[in-house]
């Protein structure tokens, strides 16, 4: 079984001394879109009110919902 020979240096894609990328090559990934960019906003914590006040209406609609149907399977 034949295993692979190491590339040729002189043919295998790699920075040039001169430009730095040869033409066909990826170049490296750009810095400037990591999280810090951007004006700094502080995080807040919990819940806002609109969601907990929505939430809060869907389940006492749920609550009454099943109140409601358990009171006519009991008298029907």
């Amino acid at each position: 079984m034949d295993r692979p020979s190491d590339p040729d240096p002189r043919t295998t894609p790699g920075p040039e001394p001169v430009s730095g990328i040869p033409p066909g090559e990826t170049p490296p990934a750009e810095t400037g879109t990591g999280t810090a960019t951007g004006p700094y906003r502080r995080p807040v914590r919990g819940w806002a009110a609109g969601p907990l006040l929505a939430l809060g209406v869907v389940v006492v609609l749920c609550a009454l919902f099943f109140a409601v149907y358990a009171i006519v399977l009991a008298v029907g």
